[in-house]
């Protein structure tokens, strides 16, 4: 999206890192995800916003701003469309018992992504496109989005607001961008908005108390995580306090929902995470917990 911008190639390259460094890069099977087909991308996004994305790329080496955040180059819509592609089809592969669960290491990320519009970083909202494969391409009758971003995944929360087979939980900084209003708790939507400055207790509160009663009461057939890591306290884009060691413990008790309800069946998501050093040192938590190699 440009020079100094946070949502940039170094994220990927960061993750890849510290797999190397944590000597866990060979130890994963690794899948280049395909780009996503058009009648896929049309069960969340209206054309409108396809073409919004799709007819404005610019020449090589020129930007096209969507918002002052959210910036295209040439090959953004091919990043989109490939990014969706990814968690599709590793939501396929989980589902056809081929992997056990996977990690999705995509950019752009996808959370923000509404119906309409991109709008913070994100074009295609990945996490909606996996679940709606699982839901409208596979047959399931309920599936879970946790998203453990620091930013209220409002993208998300817009394409599920209404349709009971979705469970969305999550906690995120309030008040802060997208500057979403609380919403009260119901059996699909269990979103906690906390002050600046939360660190674990706080958010292994939420975990206990409001996500895994909500998840044990639906009983998902398979979940999806929006796994932002801007809420680790080194991240300057977020203002919370978490470590490499919430996030393994929010991914085990997942592991867990996942194992007694839906056959294990996970695909996480790459959303937010911009301080390159503690995203890299995050993802190889995440990652660790969901092959249980700890």
């Amino acid at each position: 999206m440009g020079d100094g911008h946070p949502e940039c190639p170094a994220r990927l390259e960061a993750i890849e890192d510290q797999l190397i460094r944590a000597r866990l890069d060979g130890l994963f099977e690794r899948r280049e995800g395909p780009l996503a087909e058009i009648p896929a991308v049309l069960r969340n996004h209206s054309l409108e916003a396809i073409a919004a994305i799709r007819d404005n790329i610019p020449e090589a080496g020129a930007y096209y701003p969507i918002d002052g955040d959210t910036i295209l180059n040439h090959h953004s819509y091919q990043a989109a469309l490939r990014a969706a592609g990814c968690a599709m089809a590793a939501t396929d592969a989980v589902i056809a018992g081929d992997i056990d669960n996977a990690f999705c290491a995509v950019r752009p990320p996808g959370h923000h992504a509404r119906p309409g519009n991109a709008m913070g970083f994100c074009l295609f909202n990945n996490v909606a496109l996996a679940a709606l494969q699982a839901l409208d391409g596979h047959g399931l009758e309920r599936v879970a989005i946790i998203d453990f971003d620091v930013h209220h995944g409002n993208g998300t929360a817009e394409t599920f607001r209404d349709d009971p087979r979705v469970l969305m939980a999550s906690f995120y900084q309030h008040p802060f961008y997208p500057y979403s209003e609380p919403e009260p708790e119901s059996a699909t939507r269990v979103n906690i908005p906390l002050p600046a400055r939360s660190g674990g207790d706080a958010v292994r509160k939420v975990v206990l108390e409001h996500w895994l009663p909500a998840l044990h009461a639906f009983k998902p057939q398979m979940i999806f995580i929006s796994a932002g890591f801007d809420a680790h306290r080194e991240d300057d884009l977020g203002e919370m306090a978490l470590v490499e060691a919430d996030y393994a413990w929010m991914t085990g008790q997942i592991m867990q929902v996942a194992d007694e309800h839906c056959q294990g069946r996970i695909v996480s998501c790459l959303e937010g995470g911009y301080n390159l050093s503690a995203l890299g040192r995050s993802v190889v938590a995440h990652v660790k917990a969901l092959a249980q190699l700890d």
